[in-house]
């Protein structure tokens, strides 16, 4: 992949997100509100557990924050962006734009974050490329499920966020069908990889070139997921493969994936959709989400989307609402993982 695309991609990975405080206001306590330090290079917070291998590959590594409980603790996976070609866990924890763990574990919610295996580096003779990504988040989450009575986490409550290409697989997660095996002779196969819940900021929600000629001006991400680089380069050559494309769209791309009875999801933008016309933010657009939440209103999917001057927003950031959603009621269990044994 060329530096001029790869470099759009990586910087435009991580986006800024609100550092999260106590939900209880002084005037509901009588306290004045928690503040935690946030992420930095000079103060990360350690991992409880580190380095763990949830796969067999070299980049199939995550690391684990354990909230203190006494009861099992919901949990959030950080799933880093950088147009799955970039990108580090060890982010996580050293930077102020990721989402601030101390306040995180502070809501009694455990932390896991991962690697994956990246387009162009690790996915040789997988194809597309894009699956190798994906199925790495799916059997990292199965991982964590499997790790549910050691960590003490509530296997059912677990929610997943990422900036960028991270929320896009965490779109993913949340509505592709489960891909647990109760047959497999590993135990780790045989956990759920549904979620209770998803959050992105800046998240791509499509990778279909006829969707994103209709969204945007200049349609500029999504090729590379499918091993071309030449459609990074040249959309108009990705949009003439799309019907040869198609079975992989329909397997991979967010939007048509979504189907009635998926978990709710929360999509944030730093910038406004147009009204009317095409947008011209083709990375990172906020008319990703609109367009999204239009396919998850057809269907009857709950889905949240912000953006600046945006109408009825009630969580302020993803991480406020996963807080919130993780923490609260039952609603969805039925419909999400079963019980632990």
């Amino acid at each position: 992949m060329k530096t001029e695309y790869a470099t759009a991609l990586a910087t435009c990975c991580v986006v800024s997100l609100l550092s999260l405080t106590a939900t209880a206001s002084a005037g509901e306590t009588g306290t004045a509100p928690k503040t935690y330090p946030p992420n930095s290079k000079s103060n990360p917070l350690v991992p409880t557990s580190a380095n763990v291998s949830y796969g067999e590959h070299e980049r199939n590594k995550l690391d684990f924050w354990q909230a203190k409980s006494e009861t099992p603790t919901p949990v959030i996976m950080v799933l880093h962006g950088g147009g799955w070609i970039a990108g580090s866990k060890a982010n996580v924890s050293r930077s102020p734009r990721f989402p601030n763990l101390r306040a995180i574990l502070g809501e009694g919610i455990s932390v896991v974050a991962i690697d994956y295996r990246l387009i162009g580096k690790h996915t040789e003779g997988v194809m597309p490329p894009v699956k190798a990504t994906l199925h790495d988040a799916a059997r990292a989450l199965q991982f964590v499920r499997s790790k549910a009575r050691e960590w003490n986490i509530n296997k059912e409550r677990i929610g997943a966020y990422g900036p960028s290409a991270g929320g896009c697989s965490s779109l993913w997660l949340a509505y592709h069908d489960d891909l647990a095996d109760p047959k497999s002779e590993d135990p780790v196969a045989r956990e759920s990889t549904r979620l209770w819940c998803a959050a992105g900021s800046g998240a791509q929600t499509t990778l279909d070139p006829r969707q994103l000629k209709k969204w945007f001006l200049n349609p500029g991400y999504g090729g590379h997921a499918f091993g071309k680089y030449e459609y990074g380069k040249d959309f108009e050559k990705f949009l003439a493969d799309r019907e040869k494309l198609l079975p992989w769209i329909a397997e991979y791309s967010p939007c048509a994936l979504v189907s009635a009875g998926d978990p709710p999801v929360y999509l944030s933008y730093s910038n406004e959709p147009p009204a009317p016309g095409l947008s011209t933010h083709s990375i990172h657009g906020a008319t990703f989400g609109v367009g999204l939440q239009k396919r998850c209103n057809e269907v009857g999917v709950e889905c949240h989307v912000v953006f600046p001057g945006a109408p009825d927003a009630k969580y302020k950031s993803p991480i406020d609402y996963l807080v919130a959603t993780l923490k609260g009621p039952a609603a969805l269990e039925a419909d999400n993982v079963p019980e632990d044994e």
